[in-house]
């Protein structure tokens, strides 16, 4: 297959003998995937902080400009399909701030660590589940291999901000500028 041109990002040449690894912006573009406009803080924090060539984004909401695309809690008017869309988008966002924050995504090595919270009803036990709509989106960015894997938390809580259902906490590995 002829390497892509143009504006679309390029696979990144690895040493002799390794497998080469896409980068994010490359998957990105071969999965037809665009990132939504970053969100901006909702109060008084910031999107991203940077150290020890990790980055740590705060919660980010299943928002599109500005606005809460899902709301509800699941078990109670949201299904497990909606939170896992909703976990998503949420995604989407983190890898929005990401880029914005970097200017690059291809600084982004791998995901180490992911956090769903999500609004439930006291027995809904489909947590896992709703994870997983943001762990696919991470495993088709960065792969599914154990080298790229991440860890995660997911739990129950009673209200988030704006009425949202799923909030996504992130922290990626990067490489230096």
């Amino acid at each position: 297959m002829p390497a892509p041109s143009g504006n679309i990002p390029q696979a990144p040449q690895t040493a002799a003998g390794e497998r080469p690894v896409a980068s994010a912006s490359w998957r990105l573009s071969e999965l037809g995937i665009v990132l939504p406009t970053p969100p901006v803080p909702l109060g008084a924090y910031v999107a991203a902080s940077e150290t020890g060539g990790m980055l740590f984004l705060s919660g980010m909401l299943p928002l599109v400009d500005r606005k809460l695309v899902f709301s509800g809690r699941l078990g109670e008017g949201l299904t497990v399909e909606q939170g896992q869309e909703a976990a998503r988008l949420a995604s989407l966002n983190a890898l929005a701030v990401a880029q914005q924050y970097l200017g690059s995504l291809d600084r982004l090595r791998k995901l180490v660590k992911l956090k769903v919270l999500m609004v439930t009803t006291e027995d809904f036990t489909q947590h896992a589940a709703v994870g997983d709509g943001a762990s696919h989106l991470f495993a088709e960015v960065f792969g599914s291999q154990s080298h790229a894997g991440h860890v995660r938390v997911v739990y129950g809580v009673q209200s988030m901000p704006l009425g949202s259902p799923v909030m996504v906490e992130t922290v990626f590995e990067i490489t230096p500028p």
